[in-house]
């Protein structure tokens, strides 16, 4: 993972951050990638981005690796739609390396009261990152490269085998579609978490780039809600 810090005047004009899971869409010529901001400092003028890397592939991750100071990139937003309570008895927060940044986020903007069940899919320990913790904070850190499994398959796992308590939960579950399909019914339809209480979603799915996926997004869903919905 590579973090790029993008700054200038520029940064006057976005407005403050309102939700943990704020991003933008960044312009790469005629298309745009979408990246989680970690943190946006006005008195600085500066907005961290952080960059998942797979070698050669993709667009965003090859740039963020081979920037250098002065470099420039265009970008539309922000939008964001999410922030963690601060009175639910339990906070669950689960994601890939590409949820990270926006749970980083949601832990910094805990109170210290708060109990936070961390879930977090990266390739190896060496992966794993600094995260503003607490005494109230537990962190699972889900290393896949020492499973030999797909994305999300060893934190999907994880995460229905977990012994943490009933009552006011509240979850944050994002990254490969392929794992949001059985920890949605695992929410829903085993722990009882009412859907107003939940955030789940697919950033990304396994075999498609960004435009790929978001053009199927919505037949994705559809499907998955008419067999678990009904």
């Amino acid at each position: 993972m590579v973090r790029i810090i993008a700054g200038g005047p520029a940064i006057d004009e976005l407005p403050p951050l309102s939700y943990t899971d704020h991003y933008i869409k960044i312009i790469f010529g005629d298309v745009t990638r979408t990246y989680t901001i970690r943190w946006l400092d006005h008195e600085a003028r500066e907005m961290a981005l952080d960059f998942v890397i797979h070698g050669d592939e993709g667009l965003a991750g090859p740039w963020a690796r081979d920037a250098k100071a002065g470099a420039e990139i265009s970008f539309k937003g922000p939008g964001g739609a999410w922030a963690p309570r601060g009175d639910a008895q339990v906070h669950l927060l689960v994601g890939d390396d590409s949820a990270l940044p926006a749970i980083a986020a949601a832990l910094e903007a805990l109170p210290s009261h708060a109990r936070a069940e961390v879930f977090l899919e990266v390739p190896d320990a060496a992966s794993r990152q600094e995260l503003p913790v607490t005494d109230n904070t537990i962190v699972h850190w889900v290393e896949r490269d020492a499973h030999g499994l797909g994305y999300g398959e060893a934190l999907t796992y994880a995460v229905q085998t977990a012994d943490f308590p009933d009552g006011d939960l509240e979850a944050f579950v994002h990254g490969n579609a392929d794992m949001i399909k059985p920890l949605r019914h695992y929410l829903f339809n085993e722990r009882g978490v009412p859907r107003e209480h939940v955030s789940i979603s697919g950033y990304w799915r396994t075999g498609m780039n960004e435009d790929g996926w978001q053009s199927s997004k919505g037949e994705f869903v559809a499907a998955m809600e008419a067999e678990q919905d009904s």
